[in-house]
């Protein structure tokens, strides 16, 4: 379909599917953002774009509503699984997708309407090294590493699942706010120590198998939910010993499960939907360049 589109969300964490053979405009910078914006287009918290892969069956580039391009994306991993099932691009319930971030394999859950309501990926293994993100502390590992942030000294544990995490924690028992990540947030996406950006996740370990966070996404802002986060945070509690796998991660679009392996390696499940399709309009169209 001549500039179609494909609408879907993972826990309220949304994303628009395109196949760049398809469009007559290139997804720039200028165009991802005119097509990301919430009041003068489409609205969406990024673009999955279908590209050939030659390690996978299917490639994946991810761009963020700034134009900016993120290296992987569990919760667009699901939407991107089930445009590619929907679309009828794959019958297979398990196939393997490249992203910037690495190869992941994916596995399908069909409900009884032929719809994949609920996608398991395996994510690769987390890294705390400082390379890995990267960050410029020059320690081994990226563990409770101190930082400033809009005048808080904190703490943070440095994690790459394929793409930049830093993770703060509080006890148990403590609370973030939604005031803590609209300060924090851009601060911490924007230091110095990070010359690449990072997401940042609030976390509070909430039990034994059970943590909260709250998320800023590197290019796109506070977010309802993500699965690269959940896989970021939930490894960086359970290396801090502060919760045991399998891990609920809970957030503010609703829950994902994360089993963190041995070596870290990660797997996540979680449900996903599909909202709309359709294509743009030649308006539209004619004000992308």
């Amino acid at each position: 379909m001549k500039n179609g589109f494909f609408r879907g969300h993972g826990l309220g964490n949304d994303y628009i599917v395109m196949d760049p053979k398809e469009l007559t405009f290139k997804l720039t910078p200028k165009n991802i953002k005119a097509v990301c914006d919430r009041n003068w287009g489409l609205g969406s918290d990024g673009i999955l774009a279908l590209v050939p892969s030659k390690k996978a069956d299917f490639g994946l580039r991810i761009y963020n509503p700034d134009g900016s391009e993120a290296e992987k994306s569990g919760n667009g991993l699901r939407i991107f699984a089930r445009y590619l099932h929907a679309t009828g691009k794959t019958k297979k319930k398990h196939f393997t997708v490249e992203t910037k971030g690495g190869l992941v394999t994916i596995d399908l859950h069909i409900d009884r309407h032929g719809d994949a309501r609920a996608v398991t990926v395996e994510m690769g293994q987390a890294t705390f090294k400082p390379a890995a993100l990267p960050c410029t502390m020059p320690v081994d590992e990226l563990i409770q590493q101190p930082i400033e942030a809009a005048g808080r000294a904190l703490s943070f544990t440095g994690v790459s699942v394929g793409n930049p995490h830093c993770v703060v924690f509080k006890r148990a028992g403590e609370s973030w706010s939604r005031e803590d990540l609209l300060k924090l947030g851009p601060v911490l996406e924007n230091h110095s120590l990070f010359p690449k950006r990072t997401n940042i996740q609030l976390a509070i370990p909430t039990g034994p198998r059970e943590i909260f966070i709250l998320i800023w996404e590197r290019g796109a802002g506070e977010t309802q939910a993500s699965g690269s986060s959940s896989c970021a945070a939930a490894s960086a509690a359970v290396r801090l010993g502060l919760v045991k796998s399998p891990v609920t991660v809970k957030m503010p679009g609703g829950t994902l499960n994360i089993e963190v392996a041995k070596d870290f390696s990660l797997t996540m499940k979680g449900p996903v939907a599909e909202v709309a399709r359709g294509t743009l309009s030649p308006s539209f169209l004619r004000t992308l360049k």
